[in-house]
């Protein structure tokens, strides 16, 4: 039998100033070996040929499963607060955000 006290456990999670300012990203590039999915957050600006990666996660795939699992639930949470979010007219909202990118090797 499980203990109650292991399930409610609370965890102290530290957020210092820097990265608390966060990191502006309108592109996302994700690719995948059979070990871990990699996520890489871009920021693309008008008349600039050459996009930066600001950031890179790189999850286990039962923790990618996990985050797509929250972000659904607070799409969700969002959409009913807010209304529906739209997908910019002409693009393939698939394709915008690198889900349809690169394979990943490891």
């Amino acid at each position: 039998m499980s203990n109650n006290n292991e399930n409610n456990q609370q965890l102290n999670i530290e957020l210092n100033e820097e990265i608390a300012q966060g990191i502006y990203s309108n592109l996302a590039i994700i690719t995948h070996s059979p070990a871990e999915f990699v996520v890489d957050f871009i920021r693309m600006m008008p008349g600039v040929p050459k996009a930066k990666v600001q950031s890179r996660i790189i999850l286990t795939p039962q923790h990618a499963k996990r985050l797509m699992q929250a972000l659904r639930e607070n799409i969700t949470k969002y959409e009913s607060a807010h209304g529906p979010i739209k997908d910019a007219p002409g693009q393939d909202p698939m394709m915008s955000m690198g889900f349809g990118g690169p394979q990943g090797m490891a």
